[in-house]
């Protein structure tokens, strides 16, 4: 039975291999134009590039979605993402080496809940895998920026880095 399973998953990648995101090959990614793109929409409004930001400009989340989330409606922030997980990570890493190829610097941003009630924090992941939630709430500010600027379509409702999205 484990070695069927293994000959089919070996079958299976050799017709959909998915190649690992590296230094060397990301440029050559499925998704890194569509990454660009929204890059250098968010870019043309702000200075700041947070990865919600990105995956609402791909479409894979709504503005009401990451609302329901922020308000606590939602326990975890991929469970209403338009894609699978390994999608999310994939674009997450080429998001990271794209940011970097145009020096932006990174800057952790804590999100927490909004409304009524204690202000918890959020989660981006089922797991909390604590690597991928930094990946998530990291944002990306325009090098030579003295302060840190709302990034573009947010608000600033706190001062402590907690946003509210702007419909």
């Amino acid at each position: 039975m484990v070695s069927e399973l293994a000959m089919m998953l070996a079958e299976w990648l050799l017709f959909f291999p998915m190649k690992k995101v590296t230094v060397e090959n990301y440029r050559d990614d499925k998704y890194y134009p569509k990454i660009v793109r929204a890059v250098e929409a968010i870019l043309s409004k702000g200075d700041v590039v947070s990865p919600l930001e990105v995956f609402v400009q791909m479409e894979l989340l709504t503005k009401a979605d990451v609302e329901s989330w922020r308000f606590g409606r939602v326990a975890y922030l991929e469970r209403v993402m338009r894609c699978n997980l390994a999608k999310a990570s994939r674009i997450l890493r080429i998001l990271r080496m794209h940011v970097h190829d145009l020096n932006m610097i990174p800057s952790h941003t804590a999100y927490v809940k909004w409304g009524k009630g204690q202000r918890t924090p959020l989660r981006f992941s089922k797991s909390g895998d604590r690597n991928l939630e930094e990946a998530y709430s990291r944002h990306f500010l325009r090098s030579g920026l003295k302060s840190k600027k709302k990034p573009a379509g947010f608000q600033d409702q706190v001062s402590e880095g907690d946003l509210t999205l702007q419909g």
